[in-house]
């Protein structure tokens, strides 16, 4: 069953459905510095594994979110965006507390993400840097067909 949250004329679903997946495709690969070429099987295969969150504006699909989790202890917040037009409303606000207060996501030990510039919105909701980043480590595999360019500068800084 979709969650929905109506605001005037502006909705946030997690109705895989009513996804415009050559948006969110476009959006992601063109417009991010995170997700710059990402293929549309790639971002396809993305939502397909998590619990999506499309905001739209009447029936035109204006932002989106997505949370990768195991519904028991662990929540990843990706690919969260708004398009230019929209912002400046209170949107991605709206947007992320659907995200952290979905009934479904409730009780989690721990929520992460990853930003190069949204730090701001992001402690609105409680989210810090790693309180311990030494316990921390990640596989990075730069061969990948996936490759955002900002991974570069984590490169060259090894």
């Amino acid at each position: 069953m979709a969650y929905e949250l109506h605001r005037g004329e502006y909705l946030i679903s997690t109705e895989p459905a009513r996804l415009d997946i050559e948006f969110i495709h476009n959006y992601l690969s063109t417009q991010t510095y995170w997700a710059t070429g990402r293929p549309l099987n790639v971002v396809k295969r993305s939502i397909e594994n998590s619990l999506p969150f499309g905001l739209y504006h009447e029936e035109k699909q204006i932002g989106f979110g997505r949370v990768v989790t195991d519904y028991a202890t662990f929540a990843w917040i990706a690919d969260v965006f708004v398009l230019d037009e929209y912002r400046g409303q209170g949107l991605g606000k709206w947007l992320m507390e659907a995200m952290v207060s979905h009934p479904d996501l409730q009780g989690f030990r721990r929520w992460v993400l990853a930003t190069k510039d949204a730090h701001g919105l992001y402690h609105r909701f409680g989210f810090m840097e790693l309180k311990r980043p030494e316990r921390w480590m990640e596989r990075h595999d730069p061969n990948t067909q996936e490759r955002p360019d900002y991974w570069k500068d984590d490169e060259q800084a090894r």
